[in-house]
This record gives C-alpha cells, structure tokens and sequence, in this order.
C-alpha cells in the first residue's frame, strides 16, 4: 500500500513499520537537561501507535549532549573528539535510562542498540543487525538506536542520526521513516526569507531539491542540518522507503504534522531490495572507477561496467571492495562491488574481453561489475 500523504503514516496497513528519528536539540534543552514533558507527549503517541498495530524504532540523538552537561564539558562536547566521546560515554547510560523509563510508563519495553558506521557497511554486521531488530519488532519491544560515539571516530562514522535513521529503516524493513526538525519540511529557500514555501510533496531528489538545502544545524546541538536529511532522504526512496520531514519542536509533534498534513514527504523513486538497497545506502567507497561516455549509457541502460569502458582507477581496493562509478565530467553513476583489485583494473581499462587474458595471465571474469552488485543512483 503506498504512503500517499502524512496520515498514512497512522494507518498500520499503510505504515507497518516505522523509525522516528529524534534529534539532540528536541530532546536537551540548553542547559543540558532532558526536555521530559516534550518527549513524554512524544512516547505516548509512540505507545498509540503499538496499540494500533504499528512497530516503531527510535533513532535518538542526545547522548553527547546529556554527557556534555554532566561532565561540564564545554562546547556541548564537542570541543574535540575526546571530549564528544567520553561525553557519550556517559550521556548513553543517561539517554537509555531515559527512553526506558518513559516507555515502561506506557507498558511499553525499550532496548538499546548502539551501532558504528562499519555495522551497516559490512554486509554481515549489516544482516546480523537486521536480524536482531527484526526478533525485537516480533516481540513488541520498541528498538532504541544511536550511532556508538563512544568508540566511532572520524573515519567510522555516520556523522548524524539522520542518514542512521534511514539506513535502519532499510535494516528494519520499515514503509517509511520520520526525520523531526526544526522546521515543518524543506522550504524552496532558508525558511525565514521572505516569500519561502514549503515543498509538500517531493518525487525525485534533483539538484534542483539540493539547491534548496542549507547543511547548518540552526541549534548548535545537533550535528544535522537539510543537507544531511536531503541525503537520508536519497538513501529510504532508493530502496522503497517513504521519507518525512516534519516539525518536531511542538507537543505530541507527530499528531500535529499528520492532523494538518504539515511536512515534506519524500515518495519512493525505486523498490531496491536485499543487497542493491544495501548498496545503494552505502557511505563509504574504498575506491573509484572513471567511465566513458558509452558505457555510461550501457549502465544506465541496466548492463554491467566492463572494463573497455574504463578510463581511470582511483584509490587502492582489493576485489570484493565496494567502489563508486562516475562519468568523465565528475557526476556519479553508480556504486558496486568490484571483481578484480584496483591493480588488475589498471592494466585492462579500455581493453576488450580478447585481450584481458594476455594482459591478466589468466581468463578474465564476465565483468568488473556484474549488473547484479551494481546500483545505480
């Protein structure tokens, strides 16, 4: 059933499944302290949607921001890298206390998953996640999830909640996700100029719908901004999954938005399923491949990147590695999984299958990506 407009997001025929994302500047307020009438009104409408028959997931923001203000760290804690870790080291205790103890008062369970970049790029982190919200969502409980800033550094990390959120919807097998912000939806252009309209509905993220992203987080608590939701959006359409953006900064925020259809729906540009909606919501490459104009247009058409299209290798990878696919003039295609290392691909780009074997010292393979580990975007 298609997610049509916000108040399909109540309708468990509709929406299933759903993952709410809430954000550190919705959830602290400034001087560090949980806004607890806030996200009570939230946890009850999180509880009138388990009673409806809808599962819900949690991506919840907040535990740098609670740890900063016990630990008196300054900046929020996020002067250095140091400091945001040890600061989620003890603000996690404190946010998972939280969500708890609010859920226990609606008869409702909580559990927490704290979960790295690296446990959503590997295919077999990735699975096992799945599995485990999948037995949790089974058994009623309400999954609560963070990136584990404690121990993620710079180089292994999703950097915000909100490419998270939709990455676990994709895990989770959820219809749709809800990014609460600070406004009610992308606007046209900064939502306090003059004349700025909010864009209700959008099919296709364009660059056109970039343009009108700004990637600051107006708060200075969180780590978010338009820019990053755009991104998160682009990861849930490509795989089926229906993307919102609404306004989380009134009471029961969720009834609001659907009440007055108040928001940005993102509708879903493609039904990727299994490994192809895994790649396709992949952060990280480990390498490039430079392609001419033909085989730009033989992907495009749907075939696989063989090598006599290739006109550059970047970066060091090894085979099996995931790595990116973008034309001559810079603009990405596609991203996949390599069958040959980085070295290999060197010495047969722009050859033709009949030569690849003199060149390789033994029979090439049908492609250096096979149409089937290779998602176009």
């Amino acid at each position: 059933m298609t997610i049509a407009r916000l108040a399909d997001l109540a309708d468990p025929a509709a929406t299933p499944c759903l993952v709410l994302k809430v954000g550190s500047a919705l959830l602290v307020g400034p001087d560090g302290a949980p806004r607890r009438e806030w996200l009570g009104s939230l946890v009850t409408e999180i509880a009138a949607a388990q009673a409806r028959g809808q599962r819900v997931v949690v991506v919840s923001s907040g535990a740098i921001a609670l740890g900063a203000a016990r630990l008196a760290l300054e900046k929020g804690g996020r002067g250095s890298l140091a400091d945001a870790q040890a600061a989620a080291a003890v603000g996690q205790i404190a946010l998972a206390g939280l969500w708890s103890g609010l859920l226990a008062g609606e008869g409702l369970v909580a559990a927490q998953l704290l979960l790295t970049l690296e446990d959503l790029e590997d295919r077999r982190r990735y699975l096992n996640a799945s599995a485990t919200l999948g037995r949790l969502l089974k058994a009623g409980v309400v999954p609560v999830i963070n990136e584990n800033d404690s121990v993620a550094t710079e180089e292994i990390r999703f950097g915000d909640n909100d490419r998270l959120a939709a990455r676990v919807a994709q895990a989770a097998g959820a219809a749709a996700a809800v990014l609460l912000s600070d406004v009610d939806g992308l606007y046209d252009r900064a939502p306090q100029a003059e004349g700025a309209k909010l864009i209700r509905r959008v099919e296709g993220l364009t660059e056109a719908v970039h343009a009108m992203a700004s990637g600051a987080s107006g708060s200075g608590v969180g780590s978010g901004g338009m820019t990053s939701k755009l991104q998160a959006a682009e990861i849930a359409t490509r795989a089926g999954i229906t993307l919102a953006i609404i306004n989380g900064t009134h009471d029961a925020p969720l009834g609001r938005a659907i009440g007055s259809e108040t928001g940005t729906l993102f509708q879903p540009t493609r039904r990727d399923r299994g490994r192809k909606a895994w790649l396709g919501g992949r952060q990280r490459m480990k390498g490039a491949l430079v392609v001419d104009d033909g085989c730009a247009g033989a992907l495009a058409s749907g075939g696989s990147l063989l090598a006599s299209g290739i006109v550059g290798v970047e970066g060091v990878f090894r085979r099996g590695d995931p790595v990116g696919v973008r034309d001559e003039h810079g603009r990405p295609l596609a991203q996949g999984l390599s069958e040959y290392g980085s070295a290999e691909i060197e010495r047969i780009k722009g050859h033709r299958s009949e030569e690849q074997a003199g060149l390789l010292g033994y029979a090439p393979r049908a492609a250096v990506i096979h149409r089937d580990q290779l998602v176009l975007l």
